[in-house]
This record gives C-alpha cells, structure tokens and sequence, in this order.
C-alpha cells in the first residue's frame, strides 16, 4: 500500500483530518490542549499513566466537555516496580547535598507513586466505561485478555516501539499501529526492558525499518516538529506522525514558566537522555538534575517510579526557593525549532507546512 494510501487508511481509523498525532507527555498534556488539537483535525492525547483513574475519568470528560471529536489516552506498562530499601536509601543519601543546597531534607523513605497499568483493573474498567477512540501503551503491553476487550469495545489500539523486535511483538499481540519512538523523542523511551541492550535507532531509520517489516501502519514519532519533519517521516513509509515538544509552549500546555523558558535556552541544544530524575531513561532539556546524574550508574538508581518519587520530591522542595533546574523538562532533539502558539494554531501551522511541502 502506498504511504498516501496508510495515511489516508490511519486517518480514517482515527476519526482525525490530517495524519498529526499531539503526544500525551506527562506533565504537560492537557485535556484542553488535547481537544484544541483535535478540534484542529488531528488527534489529541492525554496521558494518564501518573495518575489515579478517578483523574483520568475527570480528564477524559474534560476532554470531552470541550470536544466531540477522537482523543487518545495512553497508559504506562511498566513492569511493577521492585523495592530495594537499601538501594534507595543509600539514593537518599546520594541526594541528600541536593537537598541540603535548597535548605531541605531528603524524604525519610521513597516508594512506588502510580501503579503500572498491567496491575491497574480499576483504571482499566474506567477506559471500558468511558471508551477513549484511541488507547496507547507505553514500555510494553498488558495482558492479551485485556486487549482484546479494549478492541472489542471498539477502541483504536496503538503500541510504542523502539525496535523490530517490540514492534513485532505489538503486532502480535493486536494493536492496531505501531509508534516508532525514535532516539531523539523527548520524555520516556517507550522500551519494553530498560536494562536490555538499546541499538538506540533513530526515528528516520526505525521508522523506514516498520514501515518494511510491518503489516500495521507505522506512527513516526521523535525529533519531528514542522511540516516538514511530517512529510519526511510519511515519505518514509508512516501513516502519520506523533510531535510532543513541538506543542510544550502552547497555551494549553501543563508547562510552568521555568520549563518554558529553559525550552527556548541554550538547554534545548543540549538535551540528556537520563535515568536519575525517573528511574527509566528519558530525554531531559540540559539542568542541574541531569549534571547530576551523568556519572551514575544505572544500577545505583532505583526501580521506575520509585527513583519519581525522590526526583519529584526533590524539584518540590528546589522550586518552593525559586530554584527551578531539578525538574522533568522532559524534551526531543528538536527542541531548538519549538515555536510557541496556541495548540489549534500550531495544528493549522503543521497542516499548511505540510501541504506548501
């Protein structure tokens, strides 16, 4: 099938105008945000893996009391974290100076925050009862009983991959395509086993790879921010294209000021791919937490998201003295092309980018 033919077919699927996915990052997607990308005709996200389902139910129907269009909801699949007392006392400890420099004490203890969405049979019941157009999963999958009747309530399921070998295994397990979440995408790289080797593809080369090897459309996401990334990435064999930091600036965007102002710092031409501040690699803008955690090795840090819990706690106490370098400003290597405009805005931007291509 020609790539114009995949988008036209994934457009369709989704119930959406133009092949433009809005990523839900954590910590900055909105509901508002997500409806005004969707009332733009692309599909609006919102991610819930942090998050109690009472508040995905209530974002869900915000969502929906500002739009009546396809929203997707995407989910954590982390494996359940292990707690190691000593391994995250002695990170306390490691943090302690940090703390001390913001005239704080690091947390007595730390512990598991959210629970993996594998393990969530509340926050599953409310995607049954609210049934989001789309559902997306991040480091893995859940079980094949709980997709299959996610799919059988009617309910688009995509899958994140950053290799073959988790694409394929998406595939088989019935998402219904495939995001190909390059090494340059900001936040959380969606692999499956964070302590396994990473061929760290980029989203150009991974993208190509599933578009050849894949009978599911292919999600291009990672890096991309105009019209132009869009085209390359459709040229390449993807139905549409996924972009997070393009929409961090927007006005419906969770950011705070500090966050937004290091977006358009020399920050952005340095971003880290980092484990420190969460506990699972994620690409970071360049800030005190990840000069910090350069040096670390992986397996000193504790399980995902226990390490969360002290990250947080930490950029809490820093921001409560007007020090704002210990936050997740999570961000892609496209960060220095980020543009600040209202979300709907910046859709018709893309559109007309993508169309002038």
């Amino acid at each position: 099938m020609a790539s114009s033919s995949i988008s036209q077919w994934l457009t369709g699927l989704f119930g959406i105008d133009w092949p433009i996915i809005q990523a839900p990052m954590a910590g900055t997607s909105t509901p508002e945000m997500a409806a005004a990308v969707s009332n733009a005709g692309g599909l609006g996200s919102i991610g819930v893996g942090a998050v109690t389902p009472a508040v995905a139910g209530e974002a869900i129907r915000a969502f929906r009391a500002r739009s009546g269009r396809s929203l997707n909801v995407n989910l954590f699949c982390h494996r359940p974290a292990k707690a190691d007392h000593a391994r995250e006392a002695q990170w306390l400890e490691r943090l302690r100076p940090e703390f001390e420099k913001v005239n704080a004490r690091p947390p007595a203890s730390i512990g598991e925050s959210y629970k993996s969405f594998v393990d969530d049979e509340r926050m599953f019941s409310t995607l049954l009862e609210t049934k989001p157009k789309v559902v997306s999963f991040h480091f893995g999958l859940p079980s094949g009983a709980w997709i299959c009747a996610l799919r059988e309530a009617g309910i688009v399921l995509l899958g994140t991959a950053t290799s073959l070998e988790e694409a394929r295994a998406l595939v088989v397990a019935g998402v219904h395509a495939v995001v190909a979440q390059g090494h340059e995408a900001g936040g959380h790289r969606g692999i499956f086993d964070p302590d396994a080797q990473d061929d760290q593809l980029g989203t150009l080369a991974l993208t190509r790879l599933l578009a050849r090897k894949l009978n599911v459309p292919v999600i291009a996401a990672g890096g991309i921010m105009d019209g132009q990334g869009i085209a390359a990435a459709l040229r390449l064999g993807a139905g549409a294209a996924q972009l997070g930091t393009a929409f961090i600036a927007s006005e419906e965007s969770a950011a705070d000021e500090a966050y937004r102002a290091a977006l358009f710092s020399d920050a952005a031409n340095h971003t880290v791919m980092t484990r420190a501040i969460s506990g699972r690699p994620a690409r970071c803008l360049a800030n005190r937490f990840t000069a910090l955690g350069a040096p670390v090795s992986a397996s000193d840090i504790p399980c995902y998201p226990i390490a969360y819990d002290a990250g947080k706690a930490l950029n809490a106490a820093a921001k409560a003295v007007g020090e704002t370098g210990y936050g997740a400003q999570w961000a892609g290597q496209g960060a220095p092309l980020a543009r600040s405009l209202p979300a709907g805005k910046l859709v018709a931007t893309l559109v007309d980018e993508l169309n002038r291509v």
